[in-house]
């Protein structure tokens, strides 16, 4: 063990640095930062994890749960959740996805001895840069789009400390807005293309209410009034499910997160917690209430 080399663990790390640092090195040398930012599972990563997951778990419980009643069991009541984080985790498996393939895409017309040689895309260095058996770039438009990789890599540099030597400082600000905006935008329309595509639309929901035989107390059963109701509530719960999640998985990859997963990693976790125990809640009503097979489609 060593300074360089700590024991792994945010606690018996910090435990271990602490006690090797003297006040001075503490305050003066870099002790501070070392312990707080620089180490592998930093305290600031920790607080990132920790915050990222009580909001994710505060987020999947907010919801807008719409009354409904079944149309041939009198007293058979149930509800309709539209959860904020109603297209779950996929938009940002999706965007993650894309800027893997960009990062592909660009260090293949770098490195590949063929594609090296295209007019235009081939070793082209507004592509992205990569140095000698890295796959991460170092300048170029890949370089914008690459993780953030937590406060070291990008805020510090900002105010010209533990810079690379290769970028100004305003190019680490862009590169956070760029990452940031592309995240939350990207999630957004990942978000919509998500829901029409997997039936969880206004109009697909309503049909999917009127064949179990449940109905808004209230409205007509018809699939029109059902779907103009839904359509105060979906539309908008998908823009704001979606940027809600590109925004924690870029505050997660900005912040960063203990083991230095990324923030897709981290909200993925928390959410297959949250479902497991939705779905175990939700077997446990089945079997309470067989009425709700058809509902859930158990049957």
């Amino acid at each position: 063990l060593s300074i360089t080399n700590p024991p792994a663990g945010v606690i018996p790390g910090t435990y271990y640095l602490a006690s090797q640092y003297s006040i001075s090195k503490m305050v003066n040398g870099g002790g501070f930062e070392h312990i707080f930012i620089f180490q592998q599972n930093s305290i600031l990563a920790l607080i990132g994890t920790l915050t990222i997951f009580f909001f994710v778990a505060y987020a999947e419980s907010t919801r807008i749960e719409l009354p409904l009643a079944h149309g041939g069991a009198r007293g058979a009541r149930g509800r309709y959740p539209i959860r904020l984080i109603y297209s779950s985790n996929i938009p940002v498996i999706l965007m993650s996805a894309l800027l893997a393939n960009v990062n592909m895409f660009a260090l293949l017309f770098y490195t590949h001895p063929t594609l090296k040689r295209l007019p235009l895309l081939g070793h082209n260095s507004w592509i992205g840069v990569y140095p000698p058996g890295s796959s991460h770039a170092s300048m170029g438009g890949a370089w914008y789009l690459s993780n953030l990789n937590g406060v070291a890599n990008w805020l510090l540099p900002i105010f010209g400390t533990h810079s690379d030597g290769i970028h100004e400082p305003f190019q680490y600000a862009l590169k956070f807005i760029i990452y940031f905006s592309l995240y939350v935008f990207g999630s957004i329309l990942f978000a919509k293309f998500w829901i029409e595509t997997t039936d969880m639309g206004p109009a697909a929901v309503a049909r999917q209410i009127q064949q179990s035989d449940m109905q808004i107390p209230g409205f007509r059963r018809n699939p029109r009034v059902l779907r103009k109701v839904l359509e105060r509530y979906i539309p908008a719960v998908t823009v704001i499910g979606g940027a809600t999640v590109g925004m924690l998985a870029a505050f997660a990859d900005a912040i960063g997160t203990v083991g230095r997963t990324s923030g897709t990693g981290v909200l993925l976790t928390v959410g297959i917690m949250i479902h497991l125990y939705e779905e175990i809640a939700k077997e446990q009503a089945i079997e309470m209430h067989p009425v709700l097979r058809g509902f859930f489609g158990a049957e």
